[in-house]
Order: structure tokens, then sequence, then C-alpha cells
């Protein structure tokens, strides 16, 4: 804050003034531009993952409501079976009270409706495979949209670390955030292969 001739820094303002003039160790500007230029590349990284987990996640949400609308598709069709159903035991119910002369006119009907159940389930069963299709794919999905997940939050992490490591100067920090940013590109690895 400046005010009236007073400033305070901050340490960290301070720390950064001090690297930006060239202070500490004289290996410290090498470090300063291999961290910054590292977390960089790790912050593209990340980006591109994080767009990744989103296009899985939207894509795992279509694939959800499709199979949703497979669903529906055959529960409809199932309701139309059950009609067909009730009926046919209604022309079989007819039939067997009706006079000999009117029974095959119920018979006729009784055929019709068993072959039309048939089709019914034949179209049914094909919704509900598809539905199971779609169910699986938004399954996967979201599998895949975890280890995009995973994998940028753990590029987070080591962005975190090499800003701690910049203010700090401690070169175990700046091998951790390497080890992360390996352990990142690995679980996003996994995520582009679908594992």
């Amino acid at each position: 804050m400046s005010g009236a001739g007073f400033h305070v820094h901050g340490p960290h303002d301070h720390e950064l003034e001090h690297a930006a003039q060239g202070g500490h160790d004289n290996n410290s500007g090498g470090m300063i531009a291999q961290i910054a230029v590292i977390t960089a590349i790790i912050a593209t990284v990340g980006a591109i993952f994080s767009y990744m987990g989103g296009a899985t996640q939207a894509n795992a949400g279509l694939y959800k409501n499709n199979a949703a609308i497979k669903k529906t598709e055959a529960a409809n069709q199932w309701n139309y079976f059950q009609s067909k159903s009730t009926k046919q035991s209604l022309a079989e119910f007819a039939r067997d009270l009706a006079p000999d002369d009117k029974k095959a006119g119920y018979q006729v009907r009784i055929d019709r409706y068993e072959k039309e159940k048939g089709e019914i389930t034949a179209a049914a069963q094909k919704l509900e495979a598809e539905a199971t299709t779609w169910d699986k794919s938004s399954e996967e999905q979201m599998h895949q949209h975890h280890r995009w997940a995973q994998a940028t939050t753990v590029l987070q992490v080591s962005i975190a670390l090499a800003a701690i490591a910049l203010l700090t100067r401690k070169k175990w920090l700046e091998y951790g955030m390497f080890a992360l940013a390996g352990v990142g590109l690995l679980i996003g690895a996994l995520a582009a292969l679908h594992i």
C-alpha cells in the first residue's frame, strides 16, 4: 500500500521483486525461467485436459438422455403389447362363448393380435437393447471424464507447487512439481486411451 510516503511490502511482493532483480544465488534466474516455462506448458496441457473432461461429461449426459428416450419408447411398445394382449384375451373369451358359426371370425382376430404382439415384442426388445448400449456409452464417457478431471487436478497441484518452489527456492518442491506433472500426464494418457 502506498499513501503519503508510507509503503508496506508483503513477503511475497518482496520475494518477487528480489527475484526479478536477480537476487539470491546465481542459479535462481535459471530456476525461475525453467519453472516459468514448465508452468506455462503444464497450464496449457491442463486446459486441454479440462476441455476434454467437459466434453466427455457433456457426452455422458447426452448418451444418458438418449438411453432414457429409448427406454421410454420401449415402455410405450410394451404398453402397446399389453393392449394387444387384452384385445386378444377378449377375442378368445368371445370366441369361446360365441356360437360355432362366429368362432372363425374371432379366431382371425386372435391370430392377427398374436402376430402383432410378435412384431411389437421385437420392436420393444430392439429399443431396450439400444437403451442398454446408450447407457453403457454414458458410463464409459463418465469414467473417461473422471480420468480427465483427475489429470487436471494433479496438474493444478503441480502448478501450485511450482509457485511455492519459486517463492521458497526449494529444489525438492521443484522436483515434486515435475513428479506431479508426470503423474498428471500419465493419468491424461489413461483418459485418452479410455483406461
